[in-house]
């Protein structure tokens, strides 16, 4: 007989594991990185229980390590996941992913006037309160909520 308590889905050697997405958001999080056109295996779970946040997902991702930018990009749609950085079937570093002071060519401004609705220019925002997502646009001074924004 099996135990009871044995994981569902394989350990991974090397790469990262996603952990306590809000489960609305994990099919979001999987395009988001691109995952689902990924080479390697991608093991994605849902509406596991948590305490943390009641009802999670869970993505595994064999032999990826996510770059700053791709990290960024996460923490608009799901600021505090944990980034688990595996090797040789071990957690070597445990990061919690953080919404950066400053988001650069990641979020479209909501102003249609801003100048980078209207010129080839990336956009840059200064997150003036990261406890209520709260983004001001360098160029216009419009000020939006994180969870309300469109990703360039």
């Amino acid at each position: 007989m099996q135990n009871k308590k044995e994981r569902l889905v394989a350990a991974i050697e090397n790469g990262t594991v996603i952990d306590h997405i809000h489960a609305e958001k994990t099919f979001m999080v999987a395009n988001l990185l691109g995952l689902l056109g990924q080479k390697t295996i991608v093991t994605i779970g849902n509406n596991y229980a948590s305490n943390k946040v009641g009802k999670k997902g869970i993505i595994k991702v064999e032999n990826k390590f996510f770059t700053d930018e791709e990290i960024s990009r996460l923490s608009v749609v799901a600021p505090n996941v944990v980034l688990n950085i595996i090797k040789d079937y071990e957690v070597v570093e445990k990061k919690t992913v953080e919404t950066p002071d400053e988001l650069r060519g990641i979020v479209k401004c909501n102003n249609p006037k801003c100048i980078t609705n209207n010129e080839p220019m990336r956009t840059v925002f200064h997150v003036v309160d990261k406890s209520h997502g709260v983004l001001k646009c360098h160029y216009c001074d419009m000020e939006q909520e994180i969870d309300k924004v469109e990703l360039v």
